[in-house]
């Protein structure tokens, strides 16, 4: 690891965090053009491939905030060299699996990496510059939208040049580098909580995300009524009320119910659940929109390569914008960027809902798409950041993380749901089913607006500092720049 006593400069350490990032980010969505191809090369069905993706997000909705909250205890530089190993094991297993049970593994492996983004936000914390803080939090919360995006975007041309395979072995091959950077250049934490990991509440945490999320990826197949639906909401919200309860009740909490309820940080997860609602479900099924035949008189019989084509001008656009938001935020006030950000991409759903008749309009769409969302992730970062004390950064933005994961699990299958509810008869979607379901998921990003009118207004612009001695305290920016305590709950 790189010396504690010399601190590596914060322009080394952000090179390294953003390739991991990428890395992670990349993995998100690469297979998800392509799983018909996986589907046919590992002789499988349907349901089943769709578990490489299921597994996935499973084992990254359980690990993302694990990962933050040992990171906080062990050291934030150690955990994520360990994270990205994990990363790349699942990724090399993955690019050699010959069945698709050993892909669904690698899979969950690779989830593991979840834990890279609420580690990378706690290093920037402990090693950047104030005045660097917001800038490198905004352009790494970014990173991980623009990944996903660009991964629908990528797999089209590397399945041409070479073969699906390397949708893990590119990845593996960044993810190897960042480790050995990460190990050579990242400083030891410098800030650490004395403590252990509570194994109760983490079992319960996996075991309610695994009910929940099984429930929504396997509703529109098993039916919204069904049994075993309807079983798994269930056993969800009573696995959530006892985790809830014990975490409450512990002495060393995985997630501090407390600093959940901080008008700062609850506000903007609510927000980020309803942005993933609205962003994955888009990755998913604008592609499949202009993959569609030209003969349902609404498709363009576009190629993989070609539909992934459509959202680079989003990738572009939410980089470009996420770089600056931190200083447009520093003028006008991380809730208005939230909120800008969420009424901007609620009208770019709008567009893709009702003009969606030729390719430019789809451009144009996606492009808006891009700065709206782009304002939204790198403030509301930066706003969960600064909401918690540094030993909470970890843990409280893999919460948040987690909760965008989430939210894009609700919204795909409430998009597969309105989208083959009354399918044409040849068995492929109306394209009311596409009006419908951009519409709702516009409507998503719409209450996500007024979710952002109720996250807590700073007093003054400035940069990301926690200067409250109680855990308890709730945060604002005073007018030089500081994080301040306010005794209210």
């Amino acid at each position: 690891m790189a010396s504690e006593n010399r601190r590596t400069h914060h322009q080394v350490t952000f090179a390294v965090l953003a390739a991991s990032v990428s890395a992670y980010a990349l993995l998100q969505s690469l297979v998800t053009p392509v799983l018909p191809t996986i589907q046919e090369d590992l002789h499988t069905n349907q349901n089943t491939v769709t578990w490489v993706l299921t597994a996935y997000l499973l084992s990254a909705s359980i690990f993302t905030p694990i990962m933050g909250r040992i990171g906080d205890i062990l050291g934030k530089e150690r955990v994520f060299v360990a994270t990205l190993g994990a990363l790349a094991l699942g990724s090399l297993l993955a690019a050699l699996a010959t069945n698709v049970d050993v892909m669904i593994v690698a899979r969950v492996i690779q989830g593991i990496g979840g834990g890279v983004l609420p580690l990378a936000f706690g290093i920037v914390r402990d090693e950047f510059p104030k005045e660097k803080m917001s800038a490198a939090v905004g352009a790494i919360a970014s990173l991980t939208a623009v990944g996903a995006g660009l991964g629908i975007v990528l797999a089209g041309p590397i399945v041409n040049a070479l073969d699906y395979h390397w949708l893990f072995w590119l990845p593996m091959i960044l993810t190897v580098a960042a480790a050995v950077a990460a190990a050579l250049f990242i400083p030891k934490s410098p800030v650490r909580t004395p403590g252990r990991i509570s194994w109760l509440p983490a079992l319960l945490l996996s075991a309610w995300l695994v009910a929940l999320l099984v429930a929504l990826s396997q509703a529109p197949v098993w039916g919204w009524g069904s049994g075993k639906v309807i079983g798994l909401f269930v056993a969800a919200a009573v696995l959530a009320v006892g985790w809830v309860e014990v975490e409450r009740r512990s002495a060393m909490p995985l997630i501090d119910m407390t600093m959940m309820r901080r008008p700062a940080v609850w506000t903007n997860n609510l927000v980020a659940l309803l942005f993933g609602v609205g962003m994955y479900a888009t990755f998913a099924f604008l592609p499949e929109f202009v993959q569609s035949p030209k003969s349902t008189g609404y498709g363009f019989g576009a190629s993989i390569t070609q539909s992934g084509l459509i959202l680079l001008p989003m990738t572009v656009t939410m980089f470009l914008v996420g770089l600056r938001a931190s200083a447009f935020a520093a003028r006008v006030g991380g809730k208005t960027v939230v909120l800008l950000g969420s009424l901007v991409a609620t009208g770019s759903l709008a567009l893709l809902a009702f003009a969606h008749t030729h390719t430019w309009e789809l451009y144009v769409a996606t492009a808006i798409m891009g700065v709206g969302f782009g304002l939204a992730f790198a403030a509301m970062s930066t706003l969960i950041v600064s909401a918690v004390p540094p030993e909470q950064t970890g843990v409280a933005s893999g919460m948040n993380a987690n909760i965008r994961t989430i939210g894009g699990s609700i919204g795909a299958a409430l998009m597969a749901s309105i989208v083959t509810a009354s399918p044409a008869p040849d068995g492929l979607p109306r394209e009311s089913g596409y009006t419908n379901g951009f519409a709702m998921l516009g409507g998503a990003l719409l209450i996500a607006a007024l979710a952002a009118a109720l996250i807590p207004a700073t007093r003054g612009r400035g940069r990301i500092t926690y200067t409250g001695e109680s855990p308890q305290a709730e945060l604002a920016l005073a007018p030089g720049g500081t994080v301040v305590g306010d005794t209210s709950e």
